[in-house]
């Protein structure tokens, strides 16, 4: 669900399909086939390549990194052989946490398809918007990023075997059959590169998940945001929740997975995830309140989630006309650290507009 997380609020996620009928439907019980379901997937409605990371520098400096392309289908002019036609448009987040900055450095993309400019392979992973790419060669993602106020050349190796969400991919999103994407993720990236920071260059190490989805449905009427985590645990377990937030308060629909550190994996229905706010952070420039501290059920794991730093605010008006929070956890057990990854947090500057 991303980005993602999910932005479904905005035009190139999923959920705000206004015409369902004229993308395919994920259904159920259809195989995931690799590589080729590694690339884009351009008659369904939307599609995301979302990376979220702890990486370190050489003074072990903790940082979180973000990266991620959407790929939307708007069903505009399709009948219209002009390359000019927004048959296909992309969009790309970039972000990183660092409390010495005590805010995100942030940026973002927008394109349509075409020209060479911006492309979303259909083989394997192989996105671009200028100069801005995700490529996958062999088991390593490679990401170039090049903002207005940092620059990531990162390398992210796969380490463990695909970790299919759902129903071995197929992901229910609420109640009704047609609710649901096609997913997994890919914890406990080796990650390594370089971030450029005002004209200084830092070498990074850490670890990265990432998660890709399509889909071509909406998002329950009731729903007006969504809570996700992603965890990368310190035993080699991987760990993703979600939950839809309902406008009355009451929760649609929730979900996860559990990949324990022997490679078992087990699923969680709505009964079995909770998420509790603990302490809440309100911006200062859009004074939204967030939960950015967290209390999180799934099965019989219970865990904490602390923030790397309180300030990680994404303010993507500029590209998907939304305001959300994304940033870097610590998940903690009687207090102790067992792992790090990311909490995505919709939702909180207005309801969904479906």
């Amino acid at each position: 669900m991303r980005r993602r997380h999910f932005l479904a609020a905005l035009p190139c996620l999923p959920w705000l399909s206004a015409a369902q009928a004229q993308y395919p439907d994920v259904v159920r019980g259809t195989p995931l086939s690799f590589p080729r379901d590694h690339g884009a997937h351009p008659d369904y409605r939307s599609e995301w390549w979302y990376i979220t990371g702890w990486v370190a520098d050489a003074a072990g400096q903790d940082l979180g990194i973000q990266i991620t392309f959407f790929r939307n289908r708007p069903r505009l002019q399709e009948d219209n052989p002009s390359s000019f036609a927004p048959h296909q448009l992309l969009f790309a987040h970039a972000a990183v946490a660092d409390a010495r900055e005590g805010q995100l450095l942030h940026d973002q993309r927008s394109a349509r398809a075409g020209f060479g400019l911006a492309e979303a392979d259909q083989a394997t992973t192989r996105v671009h918007i200028d100069d801005w790419s995700l490529q996958l060669q062999g088991d390593t993602y490679s990401a170039r990023i090049v903002s207005r106020t940092f620059a990531m050349e990162l390398h992210f190796t796969a380490t463990q075997p695909l970790l299919l969400q759902g129903e071995s991919g197929f992901s229910r999103k609420g109640s009704r059959r047609e609710q649901a994407s096609y997913y997994y993720s890919r914890p406990h990236l080796q990650t390594e590169g370089a971030l450029t920071v005002r004209g200084r260059t830092l070498p990074l190490r850490g670890r990265a998940w990432l998660d890709h989805e399509w889909s071509s449905t909406i998002l329950d009427e009731r729903a007006a945001g969504w809570d996700w985590i992603g965890i990368n645990l310190h035993d080699g377990g991987a760990l993703m929740a979600f939950r839809i937030r309902g406008r009355d308060g009451s929760v649609p629909w929730a979900a996860g997975s559990l990949r324990d550190a022997h490679g078992r994996v087990r699923t969680f229905v709505p009964a079995q995830v909770e998420f509790e706010a603990i302490r809440t952070w309100r911006s200062p420039r859009t004074d939204v309140p967030y939960p950015v501290a967290m209390r999180v059920r799934a099965g019989e794991l219970r865990i904490e989630l602390q923030p790397l730093m309180d300030d990680q605010e994404l303010d993507s008006r500029a590209s998907t006309r939304t305001i959300y929070w994304e940033g870097a956890v610590r998940a903690l057990r009687d207090g102790r650290e067992i792992g790090r990854g990311y909490l995505e947090l919709t939702g909180y500057w207005r309801a969904l507009e479906l």
